[in-house]
């Protein structure tokens, strides 16, 4: 769990951070509760963020993936999506989750593609699509996060939560 992830986030967006002294991957990871449940960020950017979770140690007691670990894996990559939306000035606080379970999974690793579905100045929403390792439809999930203004020491204390 204490491995060193490599996400792919565009170059503009790298810049635009380092110059405020913001490490980026840190800041738009997965997060303590993320980390505990293996969730890994592959790739961010306001289009698309793509993230996985294994199931072990994810489970409720009937062996199934816990639909409440779906829930944090869509709210995290949503959450990341909007953020990378709303540039260094914001920060993105969730205000709606919904999540839809399709089918149960047993075992293995479940990946988690957000896509925006409105991108506005004081609110993003996405649509994160959870699916297993053969391609089908665990989760349909919808976030929906408040752009607000970023005030001082926010930088510092995301940068130190890390």
């Amino acid at each position: 769990m204490g491995e060193q992830q490599h996400v792919k986030f565009p170059q503009e967006v790298v810049d635009e951070y380092a110059a405020l002294g913001v490490d980026l991957p840190a800041l738009f990871s997965a997060g303590h509760l993320g980390t505990r449940m293996g969730v890994r960020i592959r790739e961010a950017s306001a289009e698309r963020v793509v993230g996985t979770m294994p199931v072990e140690g994810n489970t409720q007691p009937y062996g199934l993936l816990h639909g409440g670990a779906s829930a944090v894996l869509a709210e995290t990559l949503g959450s990341i999506g909007s953020m990378l939306h709303g540039g260094s000035s914001k920060t993105a606080v969730g205000v709606d989750l919904n999540c839809t379970h399709h089918r149960g999974v047993r075992s293995g690793l479940v990946t988690g593609v957000a896509t925006p579905v409105h991108r506005g100045r004081s609110t993003a929403t996405y649509e994160i699509v959870i699916t297993d390792e053969d391609g089908k439809r665990v989760c349909t999930a919808r976030l929906t996060c408040m752009l607000r203004d970023m005030r001082p020491g926010d930088g510092e204390r995301a940068g130190a939560a890390s």
